[in-house]
């Protein structure tokens, strides 16, 4: 999808005879239960809302009928109607269209895509979301047959277990409709965000902390270490580097902890060596003691 903010307004609105354009109440607009964006940075929304307080809310909102209800619900421009709410609007510019979910959904992955407008999690999982939609199969499901796709793309795949060529082209149109996204590119980069650790990704699906950083701090396996490192790298807005620069810190004192750490025969060794220079054989008490442990380990000996 082209990146023009003219031609994604085309592609939104294109279908003009199945579309009414009007004015509505803001009171009879809703967001969607399930918004892409998992997270919505405050400053975004307050520069339209400094640029609505002069000249209104120019560009209109794309809304869909909910059933059974006078209210609509926000396909495209959840910015604007945040930035409306603010500022006490009563009514606001839309065009109205009945879409289905599966055309609602895919509508605002493309606005979003072409505007730069998700995360690099929330691309994933509103991808994912849309091909189960399309293939009629779980969220769940899509990873493991995406990965079967491009086996058999590369020639990989068993042949009793053959995807059907209508299911790829699917895949694949779907894939080229929002951004023309490569099949391996969205697998190398994209599927792996799903398997990060619970901490990491609610941080990302809250905003807190961008992809970068949280694959850098996701490398650290010791959970307690890990989620100190995540409150301090959010607390303290760290940079990438910085970042690094804590996960090296803790690295060090381990890696030199193990290295000046001597080894059970070493120390076995070290003992027995000054064992026989200590003034401990004319002591009765001492003596019996380690007739007593002289005794076990010739007992631990014999079990071998």
């Amino acid at each position: 999808m082209v990146k023009n903010r003219r031609l994604v307004e085309d592609f939104i609105f294109r279908d003009e005879e199945n579309q009414t354009k009007t004015s509505m109440s803001l009171n009879l607009i809703v967001l969607p239960k399930e918004e892409l964006r998992y997270y919505i940075d405050p400053e975004e929304v307050e520069k339209i809302v400094a640029s609505a307080r002069k000249n209104g809310i120019l560009e209109p909102l794309l809304v869909r009928p909910i059933p059974d209800s006078d209210k609509h619900e926000v396909v495209a421009g959840a910015k604007r109607y945040r930035s409306a709410q603010i500022l006490g609007l009563e009514e606001v510019p839309v065009v109205i269209r009945s879409l289905n979910d599966e055309e609602a959904l895919e509508i605002a992955l493309v606005e979003n895509f072409a505007r730069s407008g998700l995360s690099d999690l929330e691309e994933a999982d509103g991808v994912l979301k849309l091909l189960a939609m399309k293939l009629k199969i779980p969220s769940a499901e899509v990873p493991p047959l995406l990965h079967r796709i491009q086996n058999q793309l590369r020639e990989r795949l068993a042949t009793n277990n053959v995807i059907g060529d209508q299911t790829i082209l699917m895949v694949q149109e779907v894939l080229t409709s929002l951004g023309n996204i490569k099949l391996d590119s969205f697998i190398s980069n994209r599927l792996p965000l799903l398997n990060l650790s619970n901490d990491i990704l609610e941080v990302l699906r809250l905003g807190k902390l961008d992809t970068s950083k949280a694959k850098v701090i996701a490398g650290v396996k010791n959970e307690d270490l890990r989620k100190e490192l995540l409150d301090l790298a959010i607390t303290q807005n760290l940079s990438l580097s910085q970042i690094k620069q804590k996960i090296q810190e803790i690295k060090e004192p381990t890696t030199l902890q193990s290295q000046s750490e001597p080894s059970l025969k070493e120390r076995v060794n070290d003992t027995f060596g000054r064992f026989k220079k200590a003034k401990v054989w004319d002591d009765p008490n001492k003596k019996a003691q380690i007739e007593k442990l002289l005794s076990q380990l010739e007992n631990l000996m014999k079990e071998e």
